[in-house]
């Protein structure tokens, strides 16, 4: 009893902080199977969000987003879940799963998605709107809405998505974020082809200079 409080209360200090916590990511990680990467928040929850989960950067999750992994039995005799799970005294052990639910960097899911075992993988910079119920896999920076969920547009054209992937943008931490947003707001809010691969070579020249020094 003093041993799941103390957990409690470790658990409810390391969310304020759950952006960049590394204990927190740690604990969740090797516990439920739920890997999240910096600076995303709201998987933090292994009811909600149900291990194996892969979560990249920069994902902003709301906290009434569930993940479900597996489908009651519709074939089996009952759909009930005493034949998966040993609490009710009918199978002797849980029903297990390994593969993976896979969200990778900059994902925004909104309010009250359900996320069904059909959908294993949300590309990089896809939306889903609120209410969502997300049935197979959603492309890269695809916005997505309804039930089920369909496909509702781009977030930009194909040209713009080959500057941003080719940026990797996310591998920076919040302080290079933040050193972006002052020198060039412009790129940041209001980005362009042009914008972002000026950036990508100015940097990609700045690293070069770096390695060459004697």
């Amino acid at each position: 009893m003093l041993a799941a409080l103390i957990e409690k209360i470790r658990l409810k200090f390391w969310l304020r902080d759950q952006y960049r916590n590394e204990k927190l990511r740690a604990y969740f990680r090797e516990r439920y199977r739920i890997d999240v990467g910096y600076y995303s928040y709201g998987c933090f929850d292994r009811w909600r969000m149900t291990g194996p989960i892969r979560v990249g950067r920069y994902c902003s999750i709301a906290n009434s987003v569930r993940s479900v992994p597996i489908n009651h039995p519709y074939d089996a005799m009952t759909t009930h879940p005493a034949l998966y799970e040993r609490k009710f005294g009918v199978v002797d052990e849980d029903i297990s799963w390994d593969e993976v639910l896979v969200i990778e960097d900059d994902v925004w899911i909104a309010h009250n998605v359900v996320i069904l075992p059909g959908c294993k993988h949300i590309g990089r910079g896809a939306i889903i709107g609120a209410g969502a119920i997300v049935t197979r896999n959603v492309a890269p920076y695809s916005i997505m809405v309804g039930n089920p969920a369909r496909r509702l547009r781009d977030r930009f054209e194909p040209e713009m998505i080959e500057a941003l992937e080719a940026s990797r943008w996310w591998e920076m931490d919040a302080r290079q974020l933040r050193d972006l947003v002052q020198d060039r707001p412009d790129l940041v809010f209001h980005p362009t082809v042009g914008a972002i691969r000026g950036w990508v070579d100015k940097r990609g020249a700045a690293e070069a200079r770096v390695v060459s020094r004697p």
